[in-house]
This record gives C-alpha cells, structure tokens and sequence, in this order.
C-alpha cells in the first residue's frame, strides 16, 4: 500500500507507510516528541470486504492513497495534518514521456510510469547523447507553459518524484516538464561547454531567457548578440550574456511582499545567491533591490487554507491554499527581520534558497558539483559551513536612472535546433537542489550567522 502525497494541489510523490513513519520519527528525534504529534495509525478506517478486495489489485499495479499535507491559518507545516482520501490504482506500465527543451524542441522517452526522476532525466541526457559526467549539471523542472510560450516554475522535481504521474495527474496540457540547468555560478558553464551537447543546452536555454525578457538587454548588446548567433560563434555569444543583467536569474510570477511595506507588489528573481526584488511601493513608485542568501538566517514556507475550503469533501486541486515564504534577513549588524512573500511559487522559491546554499556548501569544501548529483540522494548537506555574512547590496534603492532601457525589438533573436548538430566542434566557438528533507518547512537551521 502507498500513498499520493499532494503539495499545493499537485501529486508530488508516492510514498509506503514505513517511509512516512520513518520521517515522523526523525522529525521527533529533531524536535522532540512534545512537539511533533502522534502519527497516525496504519488502519484508520475498517474496510468492507469490497474494498478489500479492490486494495489486492492485480499484478503489475501499485495501490495508491491519496494523501494530502495541510496546515491550519498560521500554523507552521512541521505540525501537519493527514487527510485519507480515495484510492487509486496507478498501473506500472512502459510510457512515453515527453520533455521539453528551452528552445521549446521536444525529446520523447520511454520510461515506466513507475521510473523516478533521475531515472527520467537520465534517459532525456541518453537521447540526447549527454556524458554522464554533466547530468548532474541539469535538472527536470514542472512548468506551467504562459501564453507568450514563457514558463512558470511550479517546482523542481526531486529525485524521489514519478515524473510521468506528476504531469498526467494535472490533466491540463498547459503543465509540461522541462530540461534546464541547476546550478547558479555562471564559472560551471566552462564545464557544461566542453562537450557540444552542453554547449547546445546552455545556447539553447541563454537564447530563450534572452527572448522572454529574463535577462536585460539594450539595444548595442542586441546587435553584438545577433552577430555572434549569425557567425553561430555559440561560446562567445554565452561569454557576452554572462555579463548581462540577470544571466542565470530564475524569474517568478507578480506576486506580494511585505516589504519595504505591507501589500507591496512585486516581482521576484533568484540568482546570483540572492533574491532580487523589483518592487511598486503603494505611491507606484518602482525600487529594486537584493536579499543575499549568506545573509539569511533561516527561512520557512507555510500554507493555510480559508476556512470552508480544502474540507474532506473537496477537490485537491481546486482548493485555494495560500502559501507564503518567510525568511530572516540581518539589515544591519545587530538587526534581523523576517521579510515574507506571498506566492503560489513559494516552494518553488524555497527549492532555488536551498540549492543555492548546497552550491556554496560544495563550493567552499573544494568538492566538485561533478558530484553533486550522486551526493544528493545521501542526505542534505549542512548550511554551518556557510554561515559567514557578505556586505549585501543596498535594499530597494531605485533603479540607475543611468543605465541603458532594454530594447524592445521586433526581431527576436534565432531560436536554435539542438538535433543534427555536427560532433566536430566549430572554430568559432573557441572564443550551477536540491533539497532534501526540509521540503518547504525549514530552508536551513537556527545557527548565528
């Protein structure tokens, strides 16, 4: 028997009831059994002979509770509460699946619906003749696809996700999985550019951000861009985006803050071991400013769902739960501040925190995110090592009113093809999550910084 554990609404893995009993009791040796409650027993509800009948099932086919994770208005999500739904049978079966690339190309796999998301992205780097030693340098994300062909980040996802049941679970053609990049320091694109399948992603995936605004742009950085793509001079053209605005920044949807004031708009982005904050105060005027992940002390996601909403007798998608980032902040040297943001994005941004300190964790040991990947699956890495504080960039100052508008040009620069790309390399193309078991609760411990 396992059950489907569902976060904001969407299925984010399958799991037995040993593996959650063995989370339960970690978290009471972590916090203490006065804090985390008593887990629920294995048998809540006596089954009639039908239904047990029905769990047997037939060979060949998983039974699967689904099992939802809520938390009540204000309550942190360390204390959860476990809602038994329907069951289903999900049957293990060979699938296709298809991913896509950042130039919107297509790469279709077979895998079982039972494969687990290494698995999956391990058969995406085979078909596209990845080297093993760079797997570990890119990561499947579920995007939700926007009008204008740009993606919404919903999560990244872990390695303990069923991708395919993932994305079908949604029933929404909208919702897709991509391939992209996972790491943050621009240094690992030397890496990733020694092979032409990693060159062609990294292109591939700098010409999309490019196109939908992700990275700034001005109008004589646009032509010396154009140039490089028409000489196909691919590593020079990544050499001058590095130097760009935001190269590398994750973008997230409009959402809220509270910070510099209460309801603020803004819009968030995540790079460079920061948050950035593009922010319209009450008064419409714009600011921006950034949060630098050295600089927090911990941080936290909590959900809470109006009352009326998410009852037993509600749909799992369509309840309207509210999520929310919080993190500690040191302003200054002896003042610290939480700083919240209110987004359906909000795991997401948690995920982007976590992986940027484990990079600076591997980073500052002299390990090699060569072999991140492998590392992963063996437990979280430590944030002490990373605790020391980095003068942080002013907060919310207004943008440099000397500094170049991005252009908007009609003419969007060529999308690029990674299939039938010759194995030679041409000459001119001479010239960095993971996170583990605080999903969402907690970013990092209660260390001093």
């Amino acid at each position: 028997q396992a059950y489907n554990i569902h976060v904001n609404g969407v299925l984010h893995c399958r799991v037995r009831y040993s593996q959650l009993l063995g989370l339960h009791e970690q978290l009471r040796k972590e916090y203490g059994a006065n804090v985390v409650p008593a887990f629920p027993p294995k048998k809540i509800f006596t089954l009639t002979p039908a239904e047990v009948e029905q769990r047997r099932g037939t060979p060949g086919e998983a039974q699967a509770g689904r099992l939802r994770v809520v938390s009540g208005e204000g309550s942190r999500v360390s204390n959860p509460l476990f809602l038994l739904q329907e069951t289903q049978q999900i049957p293990t079966k060979e699938v296709m699946l298809e991913v896509m690339l950042s130039n919107g190309q297509k790469v279709e796999v077979t895998i079982l619906t039972s494969d687990q998301t290494e698995d999956v992205l391990e058969a995406v780097a085979s078909k596209l003749d990845l080297p093993d030693d760079l797997v570990g340098y890119f990561s499947l994300f579920l995007v939700r696809e926007t009008k204008d062909g740009a993606f919404s980040f919903v999560r990244k996802l872990q390695e303990f996700e069923l991708p395919y049941v993932s994305v079908t679970s949604l029933h929404n053609p909208e919702f897709r999985i991509i391939l992209r990049k996972s790491y943050w320091d621009s240094s690992y694109d030397d890496d990733v550019m020694e092979h032409h399948v990693g060159l062609n992603l990294l292109y591939a995936q700098t010409v999309s951000d490019i196109e939908h605004g992700w990275i700034l742009v001005n109008k004589e950085q646009h032509r010396q861009l154009k140039s490089l793509q028409e000489k196909v001079s691919k590593k020079e053209f990544i050499r001058l985006a590095q130097t760009l605005k935001y190269y590398g920044y994750l973008k997230f949807d409009p959402c809220v803050t509270d910070f510099p004031e209460k309801g603020c708009h803004v819009v968030v982005s995540a790079g460079n071991n920061e948050l950035n904050f593009q922010v319209r105060l009450p008064s419409e005027q714009i600011k921006e400013g950034s949060f630098k992940v050295t600089r927090m002390r911990c941080w936290r996601v909590t959900s809470s769902v109006p009352m009326g909403n998410g009852s037993s007798g509600s749909s799992p998608g369509k309840s309207e739960v509210k999520l929310e980032l919080a993190f500690e902040y040191l302003m200054s040297k002896d003042r610290l501040q939480w700083v919240t943001i209110t987004s359906p994005q909000a795991i997401m941004l948690s995920i982007c925190l976590q992986s940027m300190v484990d990079e600076l964790m591997v980073k500052k040991s002299g390990g090699s995110i060569r072999k991140m990947f492998r590392r992963r699956a063996n437990g979280a890495l430590r944030r002490s090592d990373s605790q020391q504080a980095v003068k942080s960039p002013p907060l919310l100052d207004s943008p440099d009113a000397s500094r170049e508008p991005m252009a908007k040009l009609s003419s969007k620069l060529t999308s690029v093809s990674l299939r039938g790309i010759s194995h030679s390399s041409s000459a001119n193309d001479v010239g960095a999550n993971n996170f583990h078991g605080n999903y969402a609760f907690e970013g990092i411990g209660d260390e001093d910084l």
